[in-house]
């Protein structure tokens, strides 16, 4: 390879490819028509690369002019190319930065551990986190600690040893359906096709097999590993609670791992997915914590799960937007694939309305205490993401509503959950 040879690259924000010059097709092996439009700049390098360093090298670019430096780049065919880099913003004519331009040099006299970027311990740890989708677990906490706080509504009193083991078995299963999820959205193709996931993992899954953090057997394992702690943390709690934590579980179990798998693949079948979503992590988790506090199924807690449940569908409504495209390619018949996008924003409208209608008729009918109104108050949150879906339904702008979705789930239950445990104390 020449000394001589320039690679020039130019991408959007989220690394998109917009343009691949001549050098770039010799020094990665593609042709300008297998990048642009179809993958990112992140799929040249190893995903732990991308993870430690690489958001400080544009961050770095921005406020200087530029980022200089070496790393190893990965080939078409995944051998490793040693290479100095420089990476500048680019700006439109208005001068707002709108993406990076790399100019990229094989380094001849190198070998690619040379060069290779350190791998912090923090990044080794990040790495897991990204693979198991950890900042995540709020969906399972949520319910958890409002089940409890049901059961300290009605005068029981919560045992919190009792209450951290009911949030291992639940965080347990909720990576279980993460990790599997993820395996078998990469064995059906959905994944690999989605050009429009999101780089902090909102959308289109963790992408910890498309980046090389994991193999698809190691991710497979993860999950079996996952749903079996899950079940040996149940032991305990089915002996506290009785057989009805049981039958809790194997549905959590059984619709989290066929959300994606085959034969049944919920998630692809016309609203299916987001119910199961909503029942599991609303009316079927708070039940399931009352339980472990109480040894009863109370109908308060179902009562309590439904908005905690509409908001949960909610979150993975709004993300199913970015992934129209690929999941549509693939079969997979989520919402926004049966409505359309911009059709389908009613949907999330209507989500959201549930949620804060049903928390008004639980205080109005005495099922709450009236305290636990000031959950409405994180209905700003639901406004601002209405706001942006309706204007950004199909744009990388739409984030914010994502963010603002997993906030207002957040919010609404620690109020709802404060509302229940002083409500009636006040």
């Amino acid at each position: 390879m020449s000394d001589n040879l320039k690679s020039v690259i130019t991408c959007d924000l989220d690394g998109k490819i917009e343009t691949f010059s001549e050098g770039a097709q010799d020094l990665f092996g593609y042709t300008s028509e297998e990048v642009i439009g179809k993958i990112r700049v992140s799929d040249f390098s190893d995903g732990q690369v991308v993870l430690g360093h690489v958001v400080n090298w544009l961050k770095e670019s921005v406020e200087k002019g530029e980022w200089v430096g070496n790393t190893v780049f990965l080939a078409k065919d995944r051998t490793e190319i040693p290479c100095e880099i420089k990476i500048t913003p680019t700006k439109d004519k208005n001068g707002n930065h709108i993406g990076y331009c790399g100019v990229t040099k094989h380094l001849n006299d190198k070998k690619p551990d040379e060069v290779r970027p350190r791998i912090s311990l923090m990044t080794k740890i990040f790495t897991w986190m990204v693979i198991m989708r950890l900042p995540f677990l709020s969906a399972t906490f949520v319910p958890i600690f409002a089940g409890a706080a049901v059961a300290s509504m009605l005068g029981f009193t919560v045992s919190w040893s009792w209450l951290g083991l009911t949030l291992l078995g639940g965080s347990l299963l909720h990576i279980g359906t993460n990790t599997s999820n993820d395996y078998f959205d990469h064995k059906s193709g959905t994944d690999e096709l989605n050009y429009n996931y999101s780089n902090v993992g909102l959308n289109g899954g963790s992408r910890s097999i498309q980046m090389g953090l994991i193999t698809p057997k190691g991710m497979l394992t993860v999950a079996i590993t996952a749903f079996t702690l899950s079940a040996i943390v149940g032991i305990p709690l089915m002996q506290k609670a009785g057989i009805s934590i049981l039958w809790l579980g194997l549905i959590g179990f059984l619709s989290g791992l066929f959300y994606t798998a085959p034969p049944f693949r919920f998630s692809s079948r016309s609203g299916l997915g987001e119910l199961i979503i909503g029942l599991n992590f609303g009316p079927l988790m708070v039940a399931g914590s009352a339980l472990v506090q109480t040894g009863v199924l109370l109908p308060e807690a179902f009562l309590v799960g439904i908005p905690i449940g509409f908001l949960v569908a909610a979150i993975v409504y709004v993300n199913e937007f970015p992934d129209y495209n690929s999941d549509k390619a693939t079969g997979k018949n989520t919402l926004i694939v049966v409505f359309g996008p911009e059709k389908a924003r009613a949907g999330y409208v209507a989500l959201i309305l549930g949620a804060f209608l049903s928390i008004i008729i639980l205080a109005v009918n005495g099922t709450i205490p009236i305290l636990a109104l000031t959950s409405l108050l994180a209905a700003y949150f639901g406004i601002r993401a209405i706001q942006t879906l309706y204007k950004y339904y199909n744009d990388r702008l739409l984030q914010p509503a994502n963010w603002g979705t997993i906030i207002m789930h957040n919010v609404t239950g620690a109020l709802l959950c404060i509302g229940m445990w002083f409500g009636n104390t006040l």
